[in-house]
């Protein structure tokens, strides 16, 4: 055979597209297949459209066949097939697509037609040494066979082929060091490449696959038998009428393609036609996988290009706040980048990503109407990352997720949002307030509780890190601002009672600041109150760092210790009042062993550890034994 120069001119560009423009080999068995279905296309429109071409649709098929002794791999169609002036065209020059010419020429608008570049083909050098491809046009009488083992050029002959369409012939590498091409021999390694990629190409794709069957007239013996079986799914579920699909066929493609032993809670199938068309089939997992919480998780869609899958996980189809959606998209109008690996433009997948963002927040909101205690099961595993999505992104996406979010009320006993708060708050209440702790019980023993509770005022109560700093971060909700119990500048006391512990403060304020000077930096100031009712103390704060936030950041591996700016307040109704003010005129020694007991007890209320346990168990000690 004379060899002849690819036309493109070059090894350097045949290198370029073996090794630079693929990152993953195996892509180059979708690239044959995909090429295999155009060619089946192709044909099939030609029958549609020219009464001449007579053929059995129902024929159409791609074989695959593994040959280990030979070391070749073959790929076979029953498409259209090439001349010798085709096959010159179309392999002869590289980047020069034969079904993109159709595209242009035919604007065949039911097909699906996949290639655009005409490099696909040239990625199998990536695992062969050498390629043939013989190939008979339909109608014709004449084959040929291209031949090349890369770079250095081609050949085409005439050849013998019984039956119209092209068959691709692969000698499949010897292994190296790095590389184990015999994968590409192994039929089982074959059928679930072809399963990962082509599982939805429209034609049946048929190998040779070998099983285990009893033996006839045996019940215990077993023997191999080798069966030629359509490996491939063909139509995709989300491709068909969703009247016609059980929950049992949803929930069986979401264990098998999702890898997860639960049922989703929800199912999401859609299909969306106008600037950028595709079909979109979407679930929400019923628990957080194990990783879901750590930097390791990775977020994103399956994204197919008429079913053929072009990302496994294409992260910028979904927001990180609704990261726990598992799923795919699949799309006919994706402006695919040379190698089908990445994305050529970004702006049809951002209209894609935010129709589909908005359809997940309609499904939440349609389920916190209707189906409450569905959507709490989901809050229970997702909610934190809705919250942490507001709080990352200092408020940000406030709008998009407020009315998603529930916290803890302590009137109604369970989870709210914060529109069911503000339905039912007191007539004249301007705030949504909220106190912080570990546990529900917990917080309800809190001492600034008390006045809440007297008022008949709802409290939210926030139990998670987060929580806290997901309402600073929203500021407010419908022109209501968020209030700390702990706060304190927060007080209910009417005008009388403010005045009278205000000139209670001012009466006793030389013995205030020597109490403050006992606890040396660990209060910004020691005072009176009148928002405790039974509790002798409590700890409030000043400014923007609550005590719950200061334990959540002295819990993170970092040298900063942030503090909060904490007030000791005395409740100015309780015994403990007068003990202190007589404590002063008399003894200032004791008062300051009465001062440290008290920051101490308010400390523990608090949930916060004491950095001289040793020394305030010894002054109670003291106390007790006088």
């Amino acid at each position: 055979m004379s060899k002849k120069q690819f036309k493109a001119e070059s090894k350097k560009l045949l290198d370029l597209m073996i090794n630079s423009i693929y990152t993953n080999k195996e892509i180059f068995l979708r690239e044959l297949v995909s090429n295999a279905s155009d060619a089946i296309d192709k044909l099939h429109y030609r029958s549609l459209t020219d009464k001449k071409v007579k053929i059995n649709t129902d024929d159409f098929a791609i074989n695959v066949v593994i040959d280990k002794d030979k070391r070749t791999l073959t790929i076979s169609d029953n498409g259209c097939g090439m001349t010798k002036d085709e096959l010159e065209t179309n392999l002869g020059t590289i980047a020069k697509s034969g079904t993109l010419a159709f595209k242009e020429e035919n604007n065949p608008k039911d097909l699906d037609i996949i290639g655009q570049f005409g490099v696909g083909f040239y990625s199998a050098f990536m695992v062969a040494d050498k390629i043939q491809v013989i190939s008979k046009a339909y109608g014709s009488d004449e084959a040929n066979i291209w031949e090349s083992e890369g770079a250095d050029g081609y050949s085409i002959e005439k050849c013998d082929k019984d039956t119209y369409g092209t068959s691709i012939i692969l000698t499949i590498k010897e292994d190296t060091e790095h590389d184990t091409f015999s994968d590409y021999l192994d039929n089982n390694k074959v059928k679930d490449i072809i399963k990962k990629y082509s599982d939805y190409i429209r034609y049946p794709i048929k190998m040779d696959i070998e099983e285990e069957q009893l033996k006839e007239g045996s019940k215990d013996e077993y023997e191999t038998v080798t069966k030629n079986i359509t490996v491939n799914s063909m139509l995709p579920l989300w491709k068909k009428n969703k009247k016609e699909i059980t929950d049992e066929e949803y929930n069986n493609f979401y264990h098998n393609n999702f890898f997860d032993y639960a049922d989703p809670l929800k199912t999401i199938h859609t299909s969306v036609e106008g600037l950028c068309s595709y079909n979109a089939l979407l679930y929400i997992p019923d628990h957080a996988p194990y990783d879901f919480y750590t930097k390791e998780y990775e977020k994103g869609l399956q994204l197919y290009s008429n079913g053929v899958l072009i990302m496994d996980k294409c992260s910028d189809l979904l927001p990180d706040y609704f990261s726990f959606v598992k799923g795919l998209v699949d799309s006919s109008d994706l402006s695919l980048n040379i190698s089908r690996e990445t994305l050529q433009q970004d702006h049809q997948v951002k209209l894609i990503a935010k129709n589909i963002e908005k359809k997940i927040k309609k499904e939440l909101e349609d389920m916190l109407a209707n189906d409450r205690e569905k959507y709490e099961k989901f809050y229970e595993a997702f909610g934190m990352q809705l919250k942490f999505s507001v709080y990352n992104n200092f408020g940000m996406y406030k709008d998009t997720l407020k009315d998603l979010l529930l916290f803890y009320s302590s009137k109604q006993g369970k989870q709210i949002t914060l529109k069911e708060y503000l339905d039912n708050m007191k007539e004249g209440q301007d705030k949504i307030y909220y106190a912080c702790g570990e546990t529900h019980d917990k917080i309800d023993l809190m001492p600034q509780i008390e006045q809440f509770k007297d008022k008949d005022f709802d409290v939210l109560y926030l139990t998670e890190y987060v929580d806290e700093f997901t309402v600073q971060a929203m500021m407010e909700y419908e022109g209501k601002s968020f209030a700390n119990v702990s706060s304190e500048n927060l007080n209910l006391d009417d005008e009388e009672n403010s005045k009278k512990v205000e000139k209670e403060n001012k009466d006793n304020k030389e013995m205030l600041e020597l109490m403050k000077t006992t606890l040396n930096d660990d209060v910004h100031e020691v005072r009176f109150t009148s928002r405790l009712k039974k509790h002798p103390v409590c700890l409030t704060t000043e400014g923007p760092i609550s005590i719950e936030m200061e334990k959540v950041m002295r819990a993170m591996p970092t040298e900063e210790k942030i503090k909060a700016s904490a007030i000791l307040e005395i409740n100015e109704a309780h015994p403990i009042a007068e003990k202190i003010k007589t404590l002063y005129k008399k003894d200032k020694d004791e008062l300051a062993k009465y001062t440290k007991v008290l920051y101490a007890q308010a400390r523990l209320i608090e949930g916060l550890p004491l950095d001289n346990p040793t020394e305030i168990s010894n002054i109670i000690c003291d106390m007790i034994s006088k």
